[in-house]
């Protein structure tokens, strides 16, 4: 396991401070462990391993308190909990709350993420194994889903700006044709109605965990109202810009047998399939600025991508 760097170490000194101050607050605490760190966003949230009430769990712990940020994911946590209890679909169950210290406490899952399960199969095991997500995915927003006036400038706008950060040349030379085939698809789209719903925010898969015919949903709870085609984009992108096309069938840069799990499961209307859904899964490609320090494998890979989903968005 790499060493946190010297910002890591500072939060992480920081975060345990104030999770000491509130297990001294609060009895319901006693005996609960803050233990290895997942993950840093600096300015926003630290990710922990750790146990809380005798239970393994993870710990969010979020570094602005007064924001309510907190307070708002535990809420919407609850919320989406207690809506997925069937025996496939689930979210991990929330656990703790302390809105004063920041604190979020969540359900530890066991099993495999499911894109590591994905890495680990044969090629031909990989196509039954991600389709289920589309079922977890339309479990998740089904409740909340309404049809709003479509606003596809603003995407393009934020994916334009995303763009102008792209570190590496060869993609910068790609994008810029593709922003010229999402501008074309605006004028279609505006006029059209699209699903909105209380969304993942951030659905990639491995943010899901497979335990035999189960998946779980973690990472859950800074979900907002936005359309559902984000979350399939976010999904089938991830997949994409790695090259990991698990029935070897590409269409828009990602798995073309993925992108129809995904319309037959949502029901999609034409227009949802044909303009709304390409359109979404260019804005996923841009806003997802790539890291200066890529490996070239992954850039040439991303390239490959690009090629293919902008030679389909100029057929629509």
């Amino acid at each position: 396991m790499t060493k946190p760097d010297i910002p890591e170490m500072d939060a992480m000194i920081a975060l345990a401070a104030r999770f000491e101050a509130a297990v001294k607050a609060d009895p319901a605490l006693e005996g609960a462990d803050l233990g290895e760190m997942l993950r840093h966003v600096p300015g926003k949230r630290t990710i922990c391993r750790g146990t809380v009430q005798g239970r393994d769990c993870i710990w969010r712990v979020f570094h602005s308190p007064q924001d309510g940020v907190a307070g708002r994911e535990w809420v919407e946590l609850q919320r989406v909990h207690s809506e997925m209890q069937d025996d496939e679909h689930r979210v991990n169950a929330p656990l703790y709350h302390a809105a004063e210290f920041g604190l979020i406490a969540v359900e530890f899952v066991p099993g495999t993420p499911l894109m590591a399960l994905i890495w680990q199969s044969p090629p031909e095991a990989r196509e039954a194994q991600v389709l289920p997500a589309a079922r977890w995915l339309r479990s998740y927003t089904e409740s909340s889903e309404s049809w709003w006036p479509a606003k596809p400038e603003g995407w393009l706008k934020r994916a334009e700006r995303a763009a102008a950060k792209q570190p590496f040349s060869r993609l910068r030379k790609l994008e810029r044709p593709v922003i010229a085939e999402l501008s074309r698809l605006v004028s279609r789209i505006e006029g059209l109605e699209w699903r909105t719903a209380i969304c993942h925010g951030d659905f990639h898969p491995n943010n899901l965990i497979v335990a035999d015919t189960r998946m779980t949903g973690i990472d859950n709870g800074g979900s907002a109202r936005m359309p559902i085609y984000k979350d399939m984009a976010r999904f089938l992108m991830h997949m994409g810009r790695r090259g990991v096309i698990p029935s070897g069938s590409r269409v828009l840069g990602v798995d073309g047998v993925l992108i129809e799990g995904f319309s037959e499961t949502f029901a999609m209307t034409e227009a949802e399939r044909r303009l709304i859904l390409p359109f979404m899964l260019g804005i996923e490609a841009l806003i997802r600025v790539e890291n200066p320090q890529m490996k070239r494998s992954r850039v040439r890979r991303a390239a490959h991508m690009y090629e293919a989903l902008l030679e389909d968005l100029s057929r629509i």
